[in-house]
């Protein structure tokens, strides 16, 4: 049966108090449940739909949160972070297995404060295995690799088990073919020692086994008991008349795995883009790519659930404080910055998973440093890859025959490359005055005209008197005027 999980899963076995089949009184009407679907292989996309349904159920104050589960298994690295994730709730929690909860769902299940189970149902085989680098199926797993990765798993498992009252070693009898599992039972005022799992095996228990009852006092297994349906089930444990909310999947959750997988990609286009675009005349291809790829970016944080569109917000002022400085009052230095500074917040905080807090309280919740380890990782790699991108194109771009066609002629009123031509063989020997420092490349104004300028080399403070000696590109090369 362990081979039904896939690769590097683990899991858990339960043991619960004697009274966990005991409901609670029933609540009123306006008690909410929130049930979400466990219902397909442990991967990435499964993430974004279990965050969504755990920070919508902490928005509405939900008192239940039902896990419906159906699934072989999966990775190890995604169970932790669906862990984790259900871990912000701290309200009730079940799991509901119909039918099958191996590897990776053994180990969600006992995540929650206790595990139901539909008849003819399984749970359990949840050793770790390997997958082929190639897919194609399972491979030998080194002795070394196989006993460190069991000893993680089961430390794990442990700290679930321990912190929903289940019995270890039960949970981990599921875990290691090398674990004897032996408990106790009481008949007819005898106590005998039944064996449940020997050495070789994995675990894996059927409905009516994970309900029975052994030890003294009697408890059971793992599974609170069995239930035919989901329904049943909630008026069982007293939610029968709640308000019943079902987390349905969208299928963007695959979308926003697609996006944040590449999202530093989109970050190194998005600023090459807008830097292109800032450097030609009008509004053009550069910057509709740019904007783009910045906008894809934001949209697989709000895919995956890790932010709301306040961030594009945010974003979106910080730009236009930035196009505000470069166009309208060049050189004061602040608003360019502030804009700068609002992008940069954005952009980190788009992929920085932030829950809100339980109760009347609208504030969110400070994340913890770990959330921004993802952000800025993908930060450092834009800003070099975008820094590059920047230099490239700088130095290749205007030798390239497609470099006219970017600029957005409409704007500037330039409709040929000839008339552009004339009018910088027009601008030379024209005498302006710098507004910014040349540092070597800034701005300076020509009359009634705002120009991109750089100079040789040396810096030249603002406010100097500059003379057009030449073009660079699509900036006038400029120098002291005498």
């Amino acid at each position: 049966m362990a081979l039904l999980a896939d690769p590097l899963l683990t899991d858990l076995a339960p043991a619960a108090t004697q009274d966990t089949n005991t409901p609670p009184a029933s609540p009123p009407r306006s008690r909410k449940v929130y049930v979400l679907p466990i219902r397909e292989d442990i991967k990435p996309p499964l993430l974004y739909l279990v965050r969504r349904g755990v920070k919508e159920a902490i928005e509405n104050n939900a008192d239940l949160l039902v896990l419906d589960m159906q699934t072989n298994g999966g990775r190890l690295d995604t169970t932790r972070e669906v862990i984790s994730i259900l871990n912000q709730f701290t309200g009730d929690t079940l799991t509901y297995v119909n039918k099958n909860a191996f590897s990776a769902g053994a180990f969600i299940a006992v995540s929650t404060k206790r595990v139901y189970m539909a008849p003819e149902s399984v749970i359990g085989a949840a050793a770790p295995i390997l997958l082929s680098p190639t897919g194609a199926g399972v491979q030998q797993m080194p002795d070394t690799y196989e006993r460190k990765t069991v000893s993680a798993v089961k430390a794990l498992v442990r700290t679930s088990a321990e912190k929903n009252g289940y019995n270890v070693a039960v949970v981990e009898a599921m875990v290691d073919r090398t674990r004897t599992l032996i408990v106790t039972n009481v008949t007819d005022g005898a106590t005998n020692a039944v064996v449940l799992n020997e050495e070789g095996n994995i675990l894996t228990l059927t409905n009516t086994e994970a309900e029975k009852e052994y030890g003294t006092p009697p408890r059971k297994l793992l599974s609170s008991g069995t239930v035919r349906s989901l329904d049943e089930l909630l008026r069982m444990v007293g939610y029968g008349g709640a308000q019943r909310i079902d987390i349905k999947p969208t299928g963007m959750e695959r979308l926003g795995t697609w996006l944040n997988s590449i999202s530093f990609l989109l970050l190194i286009v998005g600023v090459v883009g807008i830097y292109i675009e800032f450097k030609t005349p009008g509004f053009g291809l550069p910057g509709i790519i740019g904007l783009t790829a910045f906008a894809l970016y934001f949209l697989g944080g709000y895919v995956s659930g890790l932010s709301g569109l306040e961030w594009i917000v945010v974003f979106i002022v910080g730009l236009a404080l930035v196009v505000v400085e470069m166009f309208v009052y060049p050189g004061t230095v602040l608003i360019g910055l502030a804009g700068a500074c609002l992008m940069l917040i954005a952009v980190i905080m788009a992929l920085v998973d932030v829950y809100p807090t339980p109760g009347p309280q609208t504030l969110p919740r400070i994340p913890s440093l770990d959330k921004f380890e993802l952000p800025l990782r993908h930060l450092v790699i834009a800003t070099v890859g975008g820094a590059f991108g920047i230099w490239l194109a700088s130095r290749l771009l205007p030798k390239t025959s497609i470099y006219q066609k970017m600029i957005s002629t409409s704007a500037s009123g330039m409709k040929t490359e000839a008339a552009l031509e004339e009018k910088r063989r027009a601008r030379l020997g024209q005498i302006g005055t710098t507004i910014s420092a040349l540092r070597p490349g800034g701005k300076a104004k020509f009359g009634d005209e705002i120009l991109d300028v750089i100079s040789p080399g040396e810096m030249i403070p603002k406010g100097t008197q500059v003379k057009i000696i030449g073009y660079s590109a699509a900036e006038a090369v400029v120098e002291v005027a005498a």
